[in-house]
């Protein structure tokens, strides 16, 4: 039996949610879903190959989350759906908000991650707007418990690797980059909870080395960190390669990736990496140490750039060490991650909401 799915996100460019939208609207055809999405547009909806509805980014104010609201009830109307998901707590809002004066559909939150200071609130607009939640990890799962959330369904986040269109030395010439250089990859967006200071602070704390970092994403702490880089002295070491959709040719090409957020769910760019066998540095947080419980990658504390300098040290100075390190996970598979949003799904759309 097919199951028409409505993801609802506030936007599709670069980001871990973002990723997990695209992923599972490409796979659902698999498994009998006529997917859609709505959301404010970014470099993932123009490579989408199901129906995208335009809808502006409500940006946490009163009046963008009804015009945000507007614009999914129009998506609502003409595609159908028989269960919504909205992806993190102002969707969510937005997409019950949408559905308010019509013949409502299950609606289902995949919950991505919000600061720990956030919970209670967070927490309080899903019991208002939810039917069944689901976190991307366990570690999110239980901070919702504790701020009061009973029903919580997890479903740890996976991806759905593309292969490398060129190989690594050709991804290298065009960032003109030999191919003996030690390279170290960040793929965040650049807002306060990704720590991008924390990374230049331990960049310039590897001294005089040759490594280059490359920092993929892009967001409103750009342009000081740009300002950071040069302060540091390290801009000619640091490349800002903006947003890219070429994540797995960037992965093909580096010898690790690195994370130093205050915060995660269940993070993508650390899945993609541990997919690709790319070793990771990563801060210890929530999502972050159940991704690497594993293997794949070195944990560090969260907010010491001396700690991460540390590990990158030890992994950009030795391949024998990258290579014993990075040993990826298996659970984090698309497949496995499809069988049960599929389960859950058609299990609210019979009518056995949770």
């Amino acid at each position: 039996m097919g199951v028409r799915v409505l993801h609802v996100i506030s936007e599709m460019g670069t980001g871990g949610a973002e990723a997990l939208v695209a992923g599972m609207a490409g796979a659902g055809e698999r498994y009998g879903w006529e997917s859609a999405v709505a959301s404010g547009g970014g470099h993932r909806a123009d490579a989408l190959r199901v129906p995208h509805f335009e809808v502006p980014v409500a940006r946490r104010r009163a009046g963008g989350v009804v015009r945000a609201a507007k614009a999914t009830r129009t998506a609502y109307r003409a595609f159908r759906p028989d269960v919504v998901v909205a992806h993190n707590v102002g969707a969510s809002a937005v997409a019950r908000l949408a559905m308010a004066p019509l013949r409502r559909a299950p609606l289902m939150t995949v919950f991505h991650g919000v600061s720990a200071t956030d919970h209670g609130s967070a927490v309080r607009v899903l019991r208002r707007t939810s039917d069944t939640v689901v976190a991307v990890a366990s570690s999110t799962a239980d901070r919702l418990r504790a701020a009061g959330l009973d029903e919580v369904v997890v479903i740890r986040n996976a991806v759905f690797p593309a292969p490398p269109r060129v190989d690594r030395s050709t991804v290298r010439s065009a960032l003109g980059l030999s191919d003996d250089v030690p390279v170290a990859l960040c793929l965040a967006r650049m807002e306060p909870q990704k720590r991008h200071d924390v990374l230049l602070d331990a960049w310039a704390a590897l001294g005089g080395r040759d490594a280059v970092l490359l920092l993929a994403g892009d967001g409103s702490l750009r342009p000081d960190l740009e300002r950071r880089a040069r302060d540091l002295g390290v801009a000619d070491r640091v490349r800002f390669l903006g947003n890219r959709s070429d994540v797995a040719d960037l992965l093909a090409a580096v010898d690790l990736t690195v994370l130093t957020s205050d915060w995660e769910g269940m993070p993508i760019a650390v899945l993609e990496s541990l997919a690709a066998g790319v070793p990771v540095v990563a801060t210890d947080v929530d999502g972050v140490a159940e991704a690497l419980a594993d293997g794949g990658g070195v944990v560090v504390p969260r907010g010491e750039p001396t700690a991460v300098a540390d590990a990158l040290r030890a992994l950009l100075s030795n391949a024998d060490t990258r290579a014993a390190v990075a040993v990826a996970g298996t659970e984090h598979d698309g497949h496995t991650l499809m069988k049960s949003y599929d389960e859950l799904l058609r299990t609210m759309v019979d009518g056995g909401r949770r």
